[in-house]
């Protein structure tokens, strides 16, 4: 059995970019993935490759940003101290 991890959700995603002040391309470019990746995910539109949501995620992370977490749903962000 593969022990699920909470991903996080669109919101989350606009907040963290709004935060640091990137683009979904200057993002994109930083966890090389397709812009269109972090586009229609943030839209609802689809949901990338398990890879391609953890390379974003780690990429937000490494610039200071926390995710918080209710059981596997995204409940907000915040800044690590």
């Amino acid at each position: 059995m593969v022990n699920a991890v909470p991903t996080i959700s669109p919101a989350q995603l606009r907040a963290a970019r709004a935060w640091l002040n990137w683009s979904q391309a200057e993002l994109a470019k930083a966890a090389s993935v397709a812009k269109t990746v972090v586009n229609r995910y943030e839209q609802g539109h689809s949901v990338p490759h398990a890879d391609s949501i953890k390379k974003v995620q780690g990429i937000l992370e490494a610039a200071g940003i926390r995710f918080a977490f209710d059981g596997m749903k995204g409940t907000g962000i915040s800044a690590v101290d």
